[in-house]
């Protein structure tokens, strides 16, 4: 009866983290639509949330060091613009890429063609050697790809431009990632925590995206009447609050995903992330009025199976090897591996890995 219980437990926390997850996930993709509607300055908005990330990023870092009296990781100049700068140009890149999208396309035509980020990170993990070439691996790559030709094409709300631009998101995204995970992984640097990552790729990616903004939105939004010459402060106050809402919901983001990864798997990630993405399009449906044929419909489904092997099979090359893992040594902090390229992790060696639980002591308690 106890262990029963246990797993119920267990079964309402990881639920509830999922849950938990969605609202930021989900939200933070309409509230992006929402506000292009009237507030046509996406790579603005990016910079604010940029700003909003790493002060947030600032203070949980000073409440993590109260509450477990560690120090946080420090970079001197020249390993912070050597080993982080390439990590935040990608990441500032991807994000503000994907946010200007917002201006042309559906949030379907979003959800989908950003699922093509798969192919990139798998590209790109092949080329660091952070994947093994498999021949199954050529599936997957079939399954995404015809699947993303299947949704787009004879698309009525179809758009090249925002098509374009998230394409070249997903690309950078490919980079991102990995570069993130090779980031993250390197002990010595001490960003195993996400709060930390987030606080150091902060700046550097401001400093990225700004020269975009200058050339493409700097003169439009001088002369604006959402900002600069508003003539009711209660506007630019509104405005204001409106683009800091955005913030809170970008580092909630991160926040949860470090939060469900923490709790539960990489998988449990993973395998979310992909129902995410049918409650995004079913909710873009309804809510906002994308049309979707059943041509589109069909390469959703077939995109999402080449999705769903590729989980599948890190999942059943990490059982191969658990075995193995039990009798070498854990290298410290190996936890918050990127999810779709991470090894499900063992939960009894999970449970009982001290370093982990001290990076993770500010979640537990």
């Amino acid at each position: 009866m106890a262990l029963l219980l246990h797993f119920i437990c267990r079964g309402l926390r990881t639920v509830g983290l999922v849950l938990f997850y969605y609202c930021f996930s989900i939200g933070i993709t309409f509230y992006n639509k929402w506000l292009m509607k009237d507030f046509h300055f996406p790579l603005f908005m990016t910079l604010v949330h940029l700003m909003m990330i790493f002060i947030l990023s600032a203070i949980t870092r000073v409440f993590m060091h109260c509450w477990t009296g560690k120090a946080r990781v420090l970079f001197t100049w020249r390993d912070y613009m050597i080993k982080v700068a390439p990590t935040a140009l990608a990441t500032a890149l991807d994000i503000g890429l994907s946010n200007w999208s917002f201006l042309f396309i559906t949030i379907s035509l979003y959800t989908m063609t950003k699922s093509s980020a798969v192919l990139f990170i798998l590209f790109f993990s092949l080329i660091f050697k952070l994947e093994e070439p498999k021949p199954c691996l050529i599936v997957v790559v079939l399954l995404i790809a015809g699947g993303l030709f299947m949704f787009t094409f004879e698309s009525t709300q179809f758009n090249l431009e925002g098509f374009l631009l998230v394409l070249l998101a997903s690309f950078l995204g490919g980079i991102r990632w990995t570069l993130t995970q090779i980031l993250m992984q390197k002990a010595e640097l001490g960003l195993q925590n996400p709060v930390d990552t987030m606080y150091h790729l902060q700046p550097l990616m401001f400093l990225g995206l700004f020269p975009l903004f200058f050339f493409n939105e700097g003169l439009s939004l001088s002369t604006s009447e959402k900002l600069f010459r508003v003539s009711d402060m209660s506007h630019l106050l509104h405005t204001i609050v409106l683009l800091s809402l955005g913030g809170a919901l970008a580092f909630g983001l991160g926040f949860s995903e470090f939060l469900l990864v923490s709790k539960t798997s990489g998988l449990t990630l993973s395998i979310a992330g992909i129902f995410k993405e049918i409650c995004t399009l079913l909710l873009a449906s309804h809510l906002m009025g994308d049309e979707m044929s059943t041509l589109n419909w069909l390469g959703f489904a077939v995109c999402l199976s080449g999705i769903s092997l590729h989980v599948s099979l890190k999942s059943l090359g990490s059982k191969g090897k658990s075995a193995h893992r039990l009798q070498v040594p854990k290298e410290s902090n190996k936890d918050l591996e990127l999810p779709l390229l991470r090894e499900e992790r063992d939960e009894a060696n999970e449970e009982d890995d001290d370093d982990d639980e001290q990076e993770r002591e500010i979640l537990h308690r």
